[in-house]
């Protein structure tokens, strides 16, 4: 019976383990050659001195932050929950950077979208300080106090800040599934440096645009003593890979309200020339008539050739080549043919009517395969003055600390294609007072959407002078679970639909299940699991059983049925896939059940308790009797 690897996912083994799919001849016993890489890479090779690097003081460390596994857990909270059997969403209380790492293996490549509203650095936030040592029991005295704020007298201001969001962010990258984007807020005090960070970790390519957002009027000043007055904050936004997909906004292209124009030969043309191989009629002003009508389906549409139109199609780069510059000819008609796409066999061009006007125009007719609606980029600056004026009232939760409007979130979640993906995952972890999980819901009442979210809070203290504390949050993790919870009953209660998921399973982050064990000892390769004895005595069956979901790589929120025989708990997770019993004085009867349960069209995974079995003999009977029923993968824990 082999033991269940107890580790969280080395960041560090992975990507060797990717560098050596690429290059196999690299990798020797795990071990990576670098001269050998650098020959196969040829003249790739960064070899200059000077060359440009983005770096910090404590960035290696940083790194080397997010490289250690975990040594914590989540430990399930039913109590703070809602809808805890059926719901899909999670709200997990702890460090970020913990609870990153210990989804690694559950939810790697899984997220559609990430978006994040971190410190800002502005001298009043609260910037975590990460201990490499002992992080566990550094979250744990850090949460029990009131958090202090990066001030900009602090001599390592940008450093702290650039420290704590690195390894959160080469973390989260690995969440995001190929065709996902992360969005990030962020005002000018550390754009900058939030642009660069992002262009290391998602590459450069990667880069989709830094949307503006106008949050307050010109006219509402807020502090006199600045140089400009801040109206506008930033949201970067970033792929995960070129297999996202760029959303676009739908543009009503059904009305012929354009098509208005009509142009009657009054004569035969002056002269015929060749331009481009076709023979162009031309007529002077007194030759033709141009009217404007009612607008209708046989009418035409007038097009100023100007800006990228001049070479953006093939009108436009046919006036230019052969029309835009002809001397005199003010206001003369050109039928060309065989141009475009519509009911007409030819285009008219004409040119300007006086010298003081520098574009021509050229008419065209309905096109043939006009659609109704037709794709244009979304901006790259949205005026949300109102929206972020009621913020305040949105959640029916006191939050004064950078709430964002769900008008606001809802529309980056369009830009993340989520209109095209109802069942994708939306991951926040610096979910704040839930803005995001509340706009998710209300996301998904528009059109059915299965959609779920994981947020993410570290349980900061409240003020004790600040309204929410007196109004009996004593941190934000309950104000954000509060919001979930009035924001779900108000979506029931206005619109009568009972299909919608409002609940959440709620985590809390806590040492592990099993005796402390030190990543930085020469036993790192133990696995966690391999003392007999060693679950912690507070800790429950359900504590131990989603700590082991984690190290497998299970979705929290996957279906799991408890099994009694014989007053012993047998989970059946995810109909079948893996099936536990950590009971004490296991016999050959749960061993019977348990391949009573297996399902016939796949194999499981099964998993005991090492100290679990009534004795040495039950044990060996178990796994024999286990393996004869098709049952091989077989651990303990």
């Amino acid at each position: 019976m082999e033991k269940l690897d107890g580790k969280s996912l080395d960041i560090t083994q992975e990507n060797i383990k990717k560098l050596k799919q690429l290059f196999p001849e690299v990798v020797t016993e795990g071990k990576i050659d670098f001269d050998k890489l650098k020959l196969i890479l040829g003249e790739e090779i960064e070899t200059a001195k000077e060359k440009y690097e983005f770096t910090w003081h404590g960035k290696a460390q940083a790194l080397k932050l997010a490289q250690t596994p975990s040594t914590g857990t989540l430990r399930p909270d039913k109590a703070s929950s809602k809808n805890w059997d059926t719901t899909k969403n999670l709200y997990i209380e702890g460090d970020n950077l913990e609870v990153l790492k210990l989804l690694q293996k559950s939810y790697f490549g899984k997220v559609k979208m990430i978006y994040i509203d971190p410190p800002y650095n502005t001298g009043n936030d609260f910037v975590y300080k990460d201990d490499f040592r002992d992080s566990i029991k550094n979250y744990k005295e850090v949460t029990e106090q009131v958090t202090k704020s990066n001030t900009e007298s602090n001599g390592r201001y940008h450093t702290d800040w650039l420290n704590m969001m690195y390894p959160r962010l080469k973390l989260a990258r690995n969440l995001l599934a190929e065709n996902g984007a992360i969005f990030v807020s962020i005002d000018e005090n550390e754009f900058a440096n939030l642009k660069s960070l992002l262009n290391e970790v998602f590459g450069e390519d990667n880069f989709l645009t830094a949307l503006s957002i106008k949050q307050r009027h010109e006219d509402r000043i807020l502090k006199g003593d600045k140089d400009f007055h801040e109206v506008v904050e930033y949201c970067l936004i970033y792929r995960k890979s070129s297999s996202y997909k760029q959303f676009k906004k739908k543009k009503d292209n059904s009305s012929i309200e354009e098509y208005v124009y009509s142009i009657t030969e009054l004569e035969p043309p002056a002269e015929v020339i060749e331009m481009g191989n076709k023979k162009v009629e031309v007529f002077t002003p007194a030759q033709y008539r141009l009217e404007k009508l009612p607008a209708s389906k046989k009418n035409l549409k007038r097009i100023s050739i100007r800006g990228s139109l001049k070479e953006g199609n093939s009108s436009g780069r046919f006036y230019m080549k052969y029309l835009d510059g002809i001397p005199d000819h003010y206001g003369w008609l050109y039928k060309v043919p065989d141009m475009g796409n519509d009911r007409y066999p030819y285009r008219y061009f004409m040119r300007p009517l006086s010298e003081k006007i520098t574009n021509g125009v050229y008419f065209q007719g309905v096109p043939l395969d006009k659609a109704d609606f037709i794709e244009v980029p979304y901006a790259n600056f949205i005026d949300m003055v109102d929206t972020f004026n009621n913020v305040g009232y949105e959640g029916d939760v006191p939050f004064r600390n950078g709430k964002k409007p769900i008008k606001f979130l809802q529309h980056l979640f369009t830009l993340a294609g989520l209109e095209n993906d109802k069942n994708g995952i939306v991951l926040d972890f610096f979910s704040g007072s839930a803005s995001t999980a509340h706009a998710l819901m209300d996301f998904n009442l528009k059109d059915n959407g299965r959609r779920k979210f994981i947020m993410v809070q570290l349980p900061e203290l409240t003020d004790e002078k600040s309204e929410a504390y007196k109004a009996g949050y004593k941190n934000i993790c309950e104000i954000g679970k509060e919001r979930i919870r009035r924001a779900g009953d108000k979506i029931v209660e206005e619109t009568g639909k009972t299909d919608l998921d409002i609940g959440f399973k709620v985590f809390k982050l806590d040492s592990s299940n099993v005796k402390t064990w030190d990543p930085e000892t020469a036993n790192l390769e133990q696995d966690l699991f391999e003392l007999q004895d060693n679950i912690k005595f507070d800790r429950t069956q359900e504590d131990l059983l989603y700590e082991i979901l984690l190290k497998i790589g299970i979705p929290l929120t996957i279906p799991i049925e408890e099994v009694k025989v014989n007053e012993k708990t047998i989970y059946n997770v995810g109909f079948g896939s893996v099936l536990l019993c950590l009971e004490n004085e296991i016999d050959l009867d749960l061993v019977y059940k348990i391949i009573e349960l297996k399902p016939e069209d796949f194999d499981s995974k099964v998993i005991f308790k090492e100290t679990g079995f009534l004795n040495d003999s039950v044990k060996t009977n178990a796994i024999q009797t286990l393996k004869k029923n098709g049952i091989t993968d077989v651990r303990s824990v």
